[in-house]
């Protein structure tokens, strides 16, 4: 009982952390996003010192539905691209990526090969970043989201939803969730004076 006590208080606090049916692990130090910077996600990933892989859950080719047209603010049955992609840092999922992408925009984004470039990369070639729009929310995951990060029933995730614009379009809408005991997001910038 007070091993299995200690063990709970040392995940909380985040030095641990328990994968179900694998065991439990010494946590890496939170990795930190880059909010206001679009940053590749294998970038951030190496720039720790740490190994990444991808493992491409689907991207298919897809007619937009009232959800995904609302998303993208297009018309019902315009041609888009649909990937959801989880993100490895090391041995564990540290981002799920659920992107929308306008085909118009980037044509040969379903024929793309997502174990070896990140939506981000393709997409800053073909479709070059304009704007951006982010929005951060914490929030409890639902049982298929819990099963592809590795996380334990309780445990809540941060989740940025990312549109980005290019060419005076929108033609990007990711929700990009994180365990929120892996991962923090921040932000430094300069303000000019006036």
């Amino acid at each position: 009982m007070t091993a299995n006590r200690a063990l709970r208080e040392l995940t909380a606090t985040g030095l641990l952390v328990r994968r179900a049916g694998s065991g439990t692990f010494i946590a890496h130090s939170k990795p930190i996003g880059h909010l206001i910077e679009i940053r590749n996600i294998a970038d951030e990933i190496r720039t720790r010192g740490h190994s990444y892989r991808s493992r491409v859950v689907l991207n298919e080719t897809v007619a937009a539905d009232r959800s995904s047209a609302a998303r993208l603010n297009v018309r019902v049955g315009t041609r888009l691209f649909h990937s959801l992609i989880a993100h490895h840092e090391a041995e564990f999922p540290l981002q799920l990526e659920d992107r929308f992408v306008l085909a118009a925009a980037a044509p040969g984004y379903a024929k793309v090969d997502f174990t070896v470039t990140t939506p981000n990369e393709y997409l800053t070639r073909v479709a070059p970043l304009e704007k951006v729009e982010h929005c951060v929310v914490a929030r409890m995951p639902d049982e298929d989201i819990r099963g592809i990060l590795g996380m334990q029933r309780g445990e809540p995730v941060l989740v940025m939803t990312r549109r980005t614009w290019s060419g005076g379009r929108l033609v990007s809408h990711a929700i990009l969730t994180h365990p929120a005991n892996r991962y923090e997001l921040t932000a430094t910038f300069e303000v000019a004076p006036d």
